[in-house]
C-alpha cells in the first residue's frame, strides 16, 4: 500500500460523489420551476439506492468472478473486501477501490433520470433503478473493467465513456420513448428556468470530473496526471467551441450553451484520459460540441422525441463519439498493450473492436432497458396524470416547492 496513493484515491472518491448533487443543480437548473424539487430528488435518490446496491451484490457482480458477462456473489455485502490490502495488485486497499467505483454507479444513474423529468412517477423510477443497475450497470462494469467479455476483445475505457455515458444516454432515451412525451412538448419552448444554477452544476461537474478520470489511474502517479490535463483541456476546448456554433447560429453565446458543451467535453474525453495526447484532447473537445449541438439542437426536432435535459444527447452521443476519438487517438506510449493502438497510428484493430463495443452497449442498454420498463408499466402507471403534469411533481409528487411564492401553472 502507499500513503499518497490511498489519500489520493480518497480526495477523488470525494469529488466523485460531488458530481451526483452537481448534476441535480445542473438539471434542476434546465427544468421548468414547477419540476425543480422532482428533477433533483430524481437526480440525488441513487446516493441511497446505488449505495445500498453497491455494498449489496453490486461490487460483487462487478468485481469477482471470472464470468464473461456478470460477476458473482464472493464479494456480497463486502465480504472478504479488505482495508490494508489489495486482491487486485494496486496500490490501495480493496475497500477504496469499491467505494470509489461506488461514486460511479451512483453518477450512472442520476444521468439517465434526466430524460423523463416532468412525467414520470417517482416510485416506478425507483423500481426502475434497481432493476436498471442490475441488468445494465453491473454487467458493463464487469465486462469492461474486470477483463469480462469487451476486455477479451479489447475495448479500453479508461474512466466510462461505455459503461458511465453510453450506457445511460441511451437507457435513458429508450427510457424517454416508453414513458412518452410531455402533453405540452409540441406547443411550447421550454426555457430554463434558473440559468445560475445550471452554471453551479456544470461548475461543480468540471470540478467533480477531475477525480472521476484523474482517479481512474487508480494510483497517484504520471497517469493520473496526464488523465487530469486532458480532461481539462477537452472540457475547455468543447466550452469554447459550443460558444463559437452560437455565434454562428444565434448570433449570441448563452450561458447555458458553454454550459453544456464543457460537459460535452468532459464526457468525450471520458473513455480515453489516460489514452490520448494532449492534443488529440484539444481536437477532442473541439469537435464534440458540434456532434452534440447537431443532435440536440437538429436532430433532436427532426425526430420529435422527448429527452427532456439531453441525457441522450450529451452523453450518449458524447460517449459514442469519445469511444470512435479513443480508437483513433490511443497513442503508443500510452496504450495497455502496444498492439493496442489508435488508427491513427497504424493499426485498425483497437478501432474495430471500439466500434464493435459501442454497437454492443447500445443494443445491450437499449434492450433491457425496454424489457424492464415495459415490465414495470404492466404493474403501475409510468407517469402522472395530465392535471398533475400540469399543475408540476414538485407539489403532486413530493408535496414541496423550491420557490413558496409559486402557486399556480407555469409554462
Amino acid at each position: 500500500m502507499e500513503g499518497s496513493s490511498i489519500a489520493f484515491i480518497v480526495i477523488c472518491t470525494g469529488l466523485v460523489f460531488l458530481m451526483t448533487p452537481a448534476l441535480a443543480f445542473f438539471y434542476g437548473g434546465l427544468e421548468r420551476r414547477k419540476n425543480v424539487i422532482s428533477t433533483m430528488m430524481m437526480s440525488v435518490v441513487s446516493l441511497a439506492i446505488a449505495t445500498v446496491m453497491w455494498f449489496a451484490v453490486g461490487y460483487s457482480l462487478s468485481f469477482s468472478g471470472d464470468g464473461n458477462l456478470i460477476g458473482d456473489l464472493g464479494h456480497a455485502f463486502f465480504q472478504g473486501v479488505s482495508d490494508s490490502e489489495s486482491t487486485r495488485g494496486l496500490t490501495i486497499p480493496d475497500s477504496l477501490f469499491a467505494v470509489f467505483q461506488m461514486m460511479f454507479s451512483i453518477i450512472t444513474v442520476g444521468i439517465l433520470t434526466g430524460s423523463v423529468v416532468g412525467r414520470m412517477r417517482f416510485k416506478p423510477l425507483l423500481i426502475f433503478i434497481v432493476g436498471w443497475l442490475l441488468l445494465v450497470y453491473y454487467p458493463f462494469a464487469h465486462m469492461v473493467w474486470d477483463e469480462g467479455l469487451l476486455a477479451q476483445w479489447g475495448t479500453i475505457d479508461f474512466a466510462g465513456g461505455d459503461v458511465v455515458h453510453i450506457t445511460s444516454g441511451v437507457s435513458g432515451l429508450v427510457l424517454a420513448l416508453v414513458v412518452g412525451k410531455r402533453k405540452d412538448f409540441n406547443r411550447l419552448e421550454y426555457r430554463p428556468h434558473n440559468v445560475p444554477f445550471v452554471l453551479l452544476g456544470a461548475g461543480l461537474l468540471w470540478f467533480g470530473w477531475f477525480g472521476f478520470n484523474a482517479g481512474s489511474a487508480l494510483a497517484a502517479d504520471g497517469l493520473a496526471v496526464h488523465a487530469l490535463v486532458t480532461t481539462h483541456l477537452s472540457a475547455a476546448a468543447a466550452m469554447f467551441s459550443w460558444i463559437l456554433l452560437e455565434y454562428l447560429k444565434n448570433g449570441k453565446p448563452s450561458l447555458v450553451g458553454a454550459s453544456t458543451g464543457l460537459v460535452a467535453g468532459l464526457v468525450a474525453i471520458t473513455p480515453g484520459a489516460g489514452f490520448v495526447s494532449t492534443w488529440s484532447a484539444v481536437i477532442i473537445g473541439l469537435l464534440v460540441s458540434p456532434v452534440c449541438f447537431y443532435a440536440i439542437a437538429i436532430v433532436k426536432h427532426k425526430l420529435g422525441y422527448d429527452d427532456a435535459l439531453d441525457a441522450f444527447g450529451c452523453h450518449g452521443v458524447g460517449g459514442i463519439f469519445g469511444g470512435i476519438v479513443t480508437g483513433l487517438f490511443t497513442t503508443p506510449e500510452l496504450a495497455l498493450d502496444p498492439d493496442n493502438i489508435g488508427l491513427i497510428y497504424g493499426n485498425p484493430r483497437l478501432f474495430l473492436v471500439t466500434i464493435a463495443a459501442i454497437v454492443f452497449t447500445i443494443v445491450w442498454s437499449a434492450g433491457m432497458t425496454f424489457v424492464l420498463i415495459k415490465g414495470i408499466s404492466f404493474f403501475m402507471p409510468l407517469r402522472v396524470s395530465d392535471r398533475e403534469e400540469a399543475i408540476g411533481l414538485d407539489n403532486t409528487e413530493h408535496g414541496e416547492t423550491a420557490y413558496p411564492t409559486f402557486m399556480g401553472l407555469d409554462s
